[in-house]
């Protein structure tokens, strides 16, 4: 092995997951923007691409029939719709290649999707060994005040989202590791320290 293979980072796969509002997408952009050897995992949609945004680096922009070949061919980790109106997924090739070529990848979901993952590890030991999902944990006090911040939330919108943090919130116990929300700096601290965390269990194996 080579020097400079030997002192490369132990790629990880880190799957965020947590109620609207708790930052976790904030989270992810932080790592890729600040860590060295971090991207994001990019994922696949139905729905159509938004101003500015740009195929295969923002998303894979796919018509339905392209989907329902892929979910037909077994391609994708996990996927599901959204809102009922269009469907996102996971492509097994965004997460596997990039870690076979020792890429660290980082990616958020919602907990559906985790549960997905977790089921596509048993069955893929590249997968088992890299993956550490984490749950960002926060109050729906918190929720409340960040969403109805955002002030494009109508109530409605804001007591729907409430409702599905609860059932989020159950899940929490099947995490690897959990971060309780309280600053930005202090969740971001909280997730470095996990990434060091798994890239020791990785090399403990």
């Amino acid at each position: 092995m080579s020097a400079s293979a030997a002192s490369s980072p132990i790629p990880v796969l880190l799957v965020l997951a947590g109620p609207a509002g708790s930052g976790k997408s904030t989270l992810c952009a932080r790592l890729v923007r600040e860590v060295p050897g971090f991207t994001r995992v990019v994922t696949a949609t139905t729905r159509p691409p938004r101003p500015g945004e740009v195929n295969d680096v923002d998303y894979h922009f796919l018509t339905p029939e392209e989907f329902d070949a892929k979910v037909a061919a077994g391609e994708f980790l996990e996927w599901a719709w959204v809102h009922q109106k269009h469907r996102y997924g996971t492509l097994a090739a965004a997460v596997l290649e990039p870690l076979r070529r020792g890429q660290s990848l980082v990616i958020n979901i919602d907990v559906q999707g985790v549960e997905h993952f977790r089921t596509a590890a048993a069955a893929n030991p590249l997968l088992r060994r890299h993956l550490t999902t984490v749950f960002i944990e926060v109050s729906p006090a918190t929720i409340r005040e960040r969403l109805a911040g955002r002030g494009d939330k109508d109530t409605e919108e804001i007591a729907r989202r409430l409702r599905t943090a609860e059932a989020e919130l159950r899940e929490k116990p099947k995490f690897d590791h959990v971060i309780t929300s309280r600053s930005r700096d202090d969740d971001f601290q909280s997730l470095l320290a996990i990434c060091q965390a798994a890239r020791q269990r990785i090399a403990a194996q």
